[in-house]
């Protein structure tokens, strides 16, 4: 009997159809997400392959601070838990375990962004400017 070991490879490609501009991509701040606040199939893709269980928070998603936690949920114009203030867009796409309560994620403050393009999308005309909110210059 012989054993033949056998191989997987899985590549996963993403863009960023939503970055306007590489300004601001080099300072990145590093975020933790709360993934009890996030929807599948608008703020990430879950996961259908048995051999690769991690699913995947989409680049572009607009986030704010939760007050109470100090953690980060999708950007919510209504909400009053601080998420109200954006605080900027997931830079990179993050990947997470089920099950995984926080997600590290890359998060883009400032630059220069497509509305058009934004996971979810998001209305520019309900964003109020706060000092301790992003700055994104908005495009189409």
């Amino acid at each position: 009997m012989t054993v033949q070991p056998i191989t997987t490879t899985a590549n996963l490609a993403h863009g960023r159809p939503w970055l306007a501009s590489l300004h601001g991509t080099d300072q990145t701040e590093t975020v933790t997400i709360d993934a009890s606040k996030l929807t599948a199939g608008t703020h990430y893709v879950a996961s259908t392959d048995p051999t690769q269980p991690y699913s995947r928070v989409l680049s572009g998603v607009p986030l704010g601070k939760i007050t109470a936690s100090g953690l980060y949920g999708p950007y919510d114009p209504a909400a009053a838990d601080g998420r109200q203030i954006l605080a900027g867009l997931v830079f990179d796409e993050a990947l997470f375990a089920p099950g995984q309560p926080k997600i590290p994620c890359a998060l883009l403050w400032h630059g220069s962004a497509r509305a058009s393009k934004i996971p979810g999308g998001i209305d520019v005309t309900k964003i109020t400017a706060s000092p301790a909110g992003a700055l994104i210059r908005w495009g189409a």
